[in-house]
């Protein structure tokens, strides 16, 4: 083995004269040969890039792969330059499970041919994520991993050969300045002429690396965009799935609206204020006993106008018979004094009158009275 001695102490001893002059520099005690503003500004830039380009590359990965078990098992394939194995989405597992389970249950029950249609969509909705990953991680994340452990770590290697440089640089200033004698003089600005030359050589080589971050940043803008292009063709991909499968429920239970899902017929979610009574009902509340009719009576005031918004709460009686007790579902603010304001999980009287809009009912509360949404209701025995 070749064990070249004076090299070893003359690396030692450069490596012993940097680290003292970066010593007194820091603590103020020796002179720093500062770069120019330009040069600066394209270190902090090429600083910002790097360290941004980390945070999205980091996060985009999560976006794409929530398991962290996950993420450090493909990270581990990638270091050993192994093919990741093929990962079944969650997506498509859950279909697996629907389709076997609507095979126990039976595939021409009801719920075996719910379960197939909605195994079926689930399994699409897994395949469009799998190719959503996999152009994610081409088009946007190696891009990112390619200028971080390529460009960036070549521009990294540069930086701390300036920076040897330009202490170097200082140390031999510091010599000229130390030099008594005509030959030390002498041999010391022959050594600063040196250490000047392959000071300015080495910056000039890291100044165009960092002026090639202008090019970094155009490539990574395409990149965006293939990526939101991507990631806009899946959710489109999802949506339409979503609406096939509405179709197809819908038409099996014969009840769905076009352009609508088909909404938990136990939401705690209070009703649109632009959506039918009517509508909502069926949708969100379980059928209930329609309440008895009371028979016109000669004399009795218009239910029809109380219907459309004329009622007098004054004037409206309770029938003799028909009145039920109903718990409120949802705070509801009334429009107009036929109205009865409502409070979530108050106890009110209600009942229907002859010829009034079936969306509606009376409604008391002590001598309070007026009119109010069924959809806001639950009718009690």
């Amino acid at each position: 083995m070749d064990f070249n001695v004076k090299k070893l102490a003359s690396d030692a001893g450069v490596f012993f004269t940097r680290a003292v002059q970066f010593t007194e520099e820091k603590l103020g005690q020796a002179e720093k040969t500062e770069l120019d503003a330009h040069f600066e500004n394209l270190l902090a830039r090429a600083d910002s890039t790097k360290n941004w380009t980390e945070k999205i590359l980091r996060q985009t990965e999560v976006l794409l792969q929530p398991n962290p078990s996950a993420r450090v098992e493909e990270f581990l394939y990638e270091k050993l330059d192994r093919k990741v194995p093929s990962r079944v989405t969650n997506g498509e597992l859950l279909a697996q499970y629907m389709l076997e389970a609507a095979n126990d249950f039976g595939p021409g029950t009801p719920y075996g041919k719910t379960l197939i249609k909605v195994g079926e969509t689930q399994r699409r909705l897994g395949a469009a994520e799998r190719d959503f990953i996999h152009s994610s991680s081409i088009n946007f994340l190696t891009p990112l991993r390619n200028f971080l452990e390529g460009d960036w770590r070549t521009i990294s290697k540069e930086r701390r050969i300036l920076q040897n440089r330009r202490l170097d640089l200082d140390v031999s200033k510091a010599r000229l300045k130390k030099a008594k004698a005509a030959e030390a003089k002498a041999a010391a600005e022959h050594e600063l002429r040196v250490a000047q030359t392959e000071f300015d050589r080495q910056a000039e080589v890291t100044r165009l690396l960092l002026e090639g971050i202008s090019s970094t940043h155009v490539n990574h803008l395409r990149c965006l965009h293939e990526f939101a292009e991507s990631q806009t063709n899946y959710y489109a991909q999802c949506y339409q799935y979503m609406l096939d499968l509405q179709k197809q429920l819908g038409s099996s239970r014969g009840e769905i609206l076009p352009g609508t899902f088909v909404g938990n017929a136990e939401s705690t979610s209070p009703p649109s204020a632009t959506t039918s009574p009517t509508t909502v009902a069926a949708a969100t509340i379980p059928a209930v006993p329609t309440i008895p009719v009371v028979p016109t009576v000669v004399g009795a005031p218009n239910p029809t106008a109380a219907a459309e918004g004329t009622l007098n709460p004054n004037e409206v009686k309770p029938p003799a018979s028909g009145t039920r007790k109903a718990r409120v579902l949802y705070d509801y603010e009334a429009a107009d004094s036929s109205e009865l304001a409502l409070l979530a999980d108050e106890m009110i009287t209600v009942y229907s009158l002859p010829g009034m809009d079936p969306d509606w009912l009376i409604g008391e509360r002590g001598n309070q009275k007026g009119k109010v949404p069924v959809t806001y209701l639950e009718l009690l025995s």
